[in-house]
C-alpha cells in the first residue's frame, strides 16, 4: 500500500527535467498538450493518494470504523507507518486546499477588474484600447474574448509591429490558452514539484502564439521584433491582469526570440517520440497506482464491513 500511494508523490519531480526537454525537441502545441495533460493527471494522482493515506488513518480508529459501518477497524499492512502518514497527508491536504480557494478567489477577482476595465474603454472589434501610459497588452477570455492594449503599449511600437503583436494575442484567445494556463496553475498549488512544468507550459503557450501569429502575418523576425519592443516597452509595468491571462511579454522574451529568428529546426522523429512517450507513461504510471491502490481500499472496507469473507 504504501509503495503504491508514494508512486504518485514521486513522480512528479521526474516530470521536471522531462518539461525542459519536451520545450526542446517538441513543437510548442504538442508540448503544450503533454505537458498539461500529464501535469494534471500528476496533481490529480497526489490529491488522490494524500486522499487515501487519510481515509486510511481514520478507519484504523475505532470510532470512524464505527461511522463507516465497517465491523472491525481498517487493517493494512505497514499499520505502523499509517497513522503518521495520514496525519502528514491531511495537513498537506488543508495547505494545498487553502492555497486552491486563495488562488481562485483573487484571480476571481482579478479577472472581475480586467472584465470591467476592458468594458470601459473603446472597442474595435475584439480590440479594447486602455487609457494608460504603462505599455501592456494581453489576450483576455470571456465572453466576448478580447485583445486589451495600453495606449502606452501603441505608442511603443509602429503600425507593423502593432499587427504583429495583435496577431500574437488573437492567437492566444483562439487557441484557447487560458485553459492551459488555469489547469497549469491549479496543478502546481497541488505538488511543489509542478511549479517548474507550470512555468515550462507558459513559455509553450507563448511559443505555439509566436508560431501561429508568424503563419498569420509570414514574417517571423517581424513577430519578434514586435514582441522584443514591447517586452522592452513594458518591463518597468506592472500589469494585474490574471495569472491565467497570456500577455506579450509573458515568458522568457529572449528565448522566444531567439526561436523566432533561428532558422526551423529540424525535429528528430525518434527523439520527439520517445519524450512524448516518456510523458505519457510517467502520467500512465501514477494514475493506475493511484487507481490500483484506491480499489484496495475499496476493498478492504468491503471486508471490513463483512460483506466478504475475509
Amino acid at each position: 500500500m504504501i509503495a503504491l500511494l508514494l508512486l504518485p508523490l514521486g513522480l512528479p519531480f521526474a516530470l521536471r527535467p522531462m518539461a525542459r526537454r519536451a520545450l526542446e525537441r517538441l513543437t510548442p502545441i504538442t508540448a503544450l498538450w503533454l505537458l498539461t495533460g500529464s501535469a494534471v493527471i500528476a496533481a490529480g494522482c497526489t490529491l488522490a493518494a494524500l486522499g487515501a493515506f487519510v481515509l486510511t488513518g481514520l478507519l484504523r480508529l475505532p470510532l470512524f470504523a464505527s461511522l463507516g459501518e465497517l465491523i472491525h477497524p481498517l487493517r493494512t499492512s505497514y499499520g505502523g507507518l499509517v497513522p503518521p502518514a495520514a496525519v502528514l497527508s491531511a495537513g498537506a491536504l488543508a495547505v494545498c486546499a487553502w492555497t486552491l480557494t486563495r488562488w481562485a478567489l483573487n484571480q476571481s477577482r482579478a479577472f472581475r477588474v480586467a472584465r470591467t476595465q476592458a468594458g470601459r474603454g473603446p472597442v474595435a472589434g475584439d480590440l479594447c484600447v486602455l487609457d494608460s501610459p504603462h505599455p501592456d497588452a494581453y489576450a483576455l477570455p470571456g465572453r466576448p474574448h478580447r485583445i486589451v492594449v495600453t495606449t502606452g503599449m501603441l505608442r511603443s511600437l509602429d503600425a507593423a509591429e502593432r499587427e504583429a503583436l495583435f496577431a500574437h494575442e488573437r492567437a492566444h484567445n483562439a487557441s484557447g490558452h487560458h485553459y492551459f494556463l488555469v489547469a497549469a496553475e491549479l496543478a502546481a498549488r497541488c505538488h511543489p514539484a509542478l511549479a517548474p512544468v507550470r512555468d515550462a507550459i507558459r513559455l509553450a503557450a507563448e511559443r505555439a502564439a509566436d508560431e501561429a501569429a508568424a503563419t498569420v502575418v509570414g514574417d517571423r523576425r517581424l513577430i519578434a521584433r514586435a514582441i522584443a519592443r514591447a517586452a522592452l516597452a513594458g518591463q518597468s509595468a506592472r500589469s494585474r491582469r490574471p495569472d491565467f491571462v497570456p500577455g506579450a511579454t509573458t515568458g522568457p522574451v529572449p528565448q522566444r526570440v531567439k526561436a523566432l529568428l533561428a532558422a526551423p529546426r529540424v525535429t528528430h522523429r525518434t527523439a520527439a517520440c520517445g519524450l512524448a512517450a516518456l510523458l505519457i507513461a510517467c502520467a500512465a504510471l501514477s494514475f493506475a497506482a493511484a487507481a490500483t491502490e484506491m480499489i484496495d481500499v475499496h476493498h478492504r472496507v468491503e471486508v471490513a464491513q463483512g460483506e466478504e469473507a475475509g
